[in-house]
């Protein structure tokens, strides 16, 4: 079992940043992929980001330049570094992890942010 936390969601102006963070616990030790996702009202849950256990990452085009995920594996974290904010980045954020047991995922609660003047 692995369990989630995101933190970090909030409130912003369109060309701020915000800096989401996920922290691990439980069998951390099975993870070998990380990805944050969104979903806007209305919306599909989409990829963001994401990031494997090599340190390859990938991004949506439409975060392309502007986002950047990294893990810090001594507090097994992987954060999102959001920076030129705009409004069609508002979504709520859900951190997921895929482990080598059985591929099996695991989702954070989510967290919110609003990009608004």
């Amino acid at each position: 079992q692995v369990q989630l936390v995101e933190s970090g969601g909030g409130l912003v102006q369109p060309g701020g940043s915000l800096s989401l963070s996920c922290a691990a616990s439980g069998s951390v030790f099975t993870i070998y992929h990380w990805g944050w996702y969104r979903q806007a009202p209305g919306n599909q849950r989409e990829l963001v980001a994401e990031i494997a256990i090599g340190n390859s990452t990938n991004y949506a085009d439409s975060v392309k330049g502007r986002f950047t995920i990294s893990r810090d594996n001594a507090k097994n974290t992987v954060n999102l570094q959001m920076n030129s904010l705009k409004p069609e980045d508002t979504a709520v954020y859900y951190c997921k992890v895929t482990t080598i047991s059985w591929g099996r995922e695991y989702w954070g609660q989510g967290t919110q942010v609003t990009v608004s003047p």
